[in-house]
């Protein structure tokens, strides 16, 4: 073992559902490594002062989540290219008293597809949701080739502006969605992703089953619960699905790598995520 204790967190509100310390703790254990792992309630409003008390206890490392990925790029030291690109953070490393800011969303998000061997050729792609990860899987797609256009639904205008003009950007064709037209366009959407919170408390999706084809890929980066509601209604309309807790997985796999530099013990932190149950099919 190390001797030098090191701690680990990850800021948001709401955080008690967050499984990442339940991830890494295991990884940490299985490697005997000195560290432990957290989970920290940052409210709106607070995250100056509790980034601050972060530095002062020499944190080792967070991630962050909603509603912080972008308010966050306020107050760290660094910045690596993928969030310059994306504009939103979800990793901090604390190198020496520095808060160097990473993005591992992006990788996170779209390795679950190339593991699929998704051809995206002709793809309309549909985005629920305009924020920090939105704005990562924006930038991830953006690296595969074929998509025709990515369409955004959120009812924070701005946001959808600020989202469908980095999508230009990056060099493909962007609509702003309205709540009129939601079930249309999902209908003749090849890729729908919820990028939301919604689900997070069973809600009903925005999407009806009868509005999803039958050769869709639905994604929901929601991981608790494992079924949302988007998912229930993609599996009744016979579309594949992509689960959150796919992409908690692989953006849980970067980030622990930035900061021990080791590979974790994936199956250590796949039998913690999945329990008894095993993986769902």
């Amino acid at each position: 073992m190390s001797a030098e204790f090191k701690t680990y967190c990850i800021i948001g509100d709401p955080i008690d559902h967050s499984l990442s310390p339940a991830i890494h703790n295991a990884a940490f254990n299985a490697l005997g490594l000195n560290c432990s792992y957290i989970a920290f309630r940052v409210q709106e409003g607070q995250l100056k002062d509790s980034l601050d008390s972060l530095r002062a206890i020499n944190i080792g490392g967070f991630n962050v989540t909603m509603p912080h990925k972008i308010k966050v790029l306020d107050y760290v030291d660094q910045c690596d290219k993928t969030v310059q690109l994306v504009g939103a953070v979800n990793t901090v490393n604390n190198d020496n008293g520095k808060f160097r800011a990473y993005n591992t969303d992006v990788i996170g998000f779209i390795k679950p597809l190339r593991k699929r061997k998704i051809d995206f050729n002709g793809f309309e792609v549909f985005i629920l949701g305009a924020g920090g990860a939105a704005q990562a899987a924006v930038v991830a797609l953006a690296g595969e080739k074929g998509i025709a256009k990515i369409n955004i639904f959120s009812r924070n205008t701005d946001r959808s502006k600020k989202l469908s003009s980095m999508v230009e950007k990056l060099g493909l064709e962007a609509g702003i969605i309205f709540s009129d037209d939601i079930q249309l366009i999902a209908s003749k959407s090849h890729l729908i992703i919820n990028t939301t919170p919604l689900g997070m408390n069973n809600e009903k999706s925005l999407i009806n089953s009868t509005n999803i084809r039958k050769d869709a890929i639905v994604y929901d980066i929601v991981y608790k619960p494992i079924n949302t509601n988007l998912l229930e209604n993609a599996k009744t309309a016979g579309a594949e699905v992509v689960y959150g807790h796919e992409m908690l997985l692989e953006q849980a796999i970067a980030s622990f790598k930035i900061w021990v530099q080791m590979d974790p013990p994936v199956e250590s932190m796949k039998k913690v995520l999945f329990g008894m149950f095993g993986e769902p099919t």
